[in-house]
């Protein structure tokens, strides 16, 4: 699948940065979030990525919008997204195309009022400000978004929202200036038309931060996971996005993009994985020979191989079918890379720790780390199994009783 002219530049120009600026940048980082003593405090660093980022014209590459973004197809921004992921915790914010905030910026973009966009969008575009994405709820099963129970009631020309949320990426961060939050505005609505989203400021009274959560022991600070209690908080009904009762509308709207831009990112990791098993099984002697002599690693290497293109076709596919058919069409498309892609990086860091010994789960080296955040990615964005079942659906649907079969 060739790249239009305007992203094969950029391709070029984001290999670049990575070189000159990202990689170098990445040991440095983690120094300076060891010696805060608070470790959601934002190292100027990443500040100074940002800043040659944009000068570089590497800003806002997911937006198709091109008076917002790089005007670059689903399909174009695919490669670049896949390069960024190979440092996942400095590169894709250092262009500003780190989620969620790519995903907010997009319902916003498409969705928002223009005062939403005046207050909210500008300055995230900017990169001045971070926000977070609130759906998740820790008394309900979340897989089954209809489920969701925060309280959303309109009060005169306000709405009242009481709920709690967890696993809410980005809140700890100390720019979060703004929440999207999904709550129940109409429980009596059609299954489908009971949720709404709202903008949330982080600093509306009533609205407090629980706890930070960790991953697998990893806190992911500065911009961390965090449970989030909403108690009696009032936003002007100016605040709902789109309309009442437009919640699921908008989620599927967000959600598409996003899981591309998931699943490309956790292909670059991979291939950063790769890469690091190959230099390391070189480097290594075992048994009178080195580990890239060793039978049994030379297959799990070329499978692994195998596995990352089958990956990255898919994903591409999907891409290529989002912007010509749309996102509803080509949502078997999606669901399946859902469920290939962070499986595939799994098995792919699991083996990459596995040559690299104990150096593998210990902080020296990226891959428990990378490992630990491709895991979340079979929950994020819906289960495995709620993809599978659309999947399912949609198959069956090819073979129903109205089918002529031949």
């Amino acid at each position: 699948m060739s790249l239009s002219p305007r992203a094969e530049e950029l391709r070029a120009s984001l290999l670049r940065f990575m070189d000159e600026c990202v990689y170098p940048a990445e040991a440095p980082y983690e120094d300076a979030l060891a010696r805060q003593a608070n470790r959601y405090e934002v190292p100027a660093l990443l500040e100074d990525l940002k800043r040659e980022a944009r000068a570089r014209g590497l800003w806002n590459l997911f937006l198709p919008e091109s008076g917002h973004g790089a005007g670059l197809s689903n399909a174009d921004y695919a490669p670049l997204c896949e390069i960024m992921g190979r440092s996942p915790f400095l590169a894709p914010e250092a262009c500003n195309c780190s989620a969620p905030d790519t995903g907010n910026m997009e319902v916003l973009a498409r969705y928002g009022s223009e005062q939403q966009k005046a207050e909210w969008l500008a300055p995230l575009l900017e990169g001045r400000i971070r926000s977070c994405f609130a759906m998740t709820e820790p008394d309900v099963a979340s897989s089954d978004a209809t489920n969701i129970a925060c309280s959303m009631q309109r009060v005169d020309d306000t709405y009242v929202i009481n709920g709690r949320k967890w696993w809410t990426t980005g809140a700890m961060d100390p720019r979060c200036a703004v929440a999207i939050v999904m709550g129940k505005t109409d429980p009596e609505a059609p299954r489908h038309r009971q949720q709404s989203m709202i903008l949330v400021p982080m600093s509306a009274p009533g609205l407090t931060i629980v706890r930070p959560l960790r991953v697998f022991g990893y806190d992911e600070a500065p911009h961390g996971h965090a449970e989030i209690l909403l108690e009696n908080v009032r936003v002007p009904a100016s605040s709902v996005i789109l309309g009442e009762g437009r919640g699921f509308e908008i989620a599927q709207g967000r959600l598409g993009p996003g899981r591309i831009h998931h699943c490309m990112r956790l292909i670059g990791m991979a291939e950063r994985a790769l890469e690091a098993t190959c230099r390391r099984a070189l480097g290594r002697v075992a048994f009178g020979k080195s580990l890239a002599e060793q039978g049994s690693l030379r297959e799990r290497v070329a499978r692994c191989r195998v596995a990352i293109e089958q990956a990255r076709l898919l994903t591409l596919h999907a891409a290529e079918r989002m912007d010509t058919v749309g996102n509803q069409v080509a949502r078997a498309e999606i669901a399946m890379i859902k469920v290939v892609a962070p499986q595939m990086a799994l098995d792919v860091l699991d083996f990459a720790i596995q040559v690299h010994g104990a150096g593998g789960v210990s902080p020296d080296f990226p891959l428990a780390s990378f490992w630990a955040g491709a895991r979340t990615l079979r929950l994020a964005d819906g289960p495995d199994e709620v993809h599978l079942e659309t999947l399912a659906k949609l198959e069956f649907e090819k073979h129903g009783p109205r089918k002529t079969h031949r």
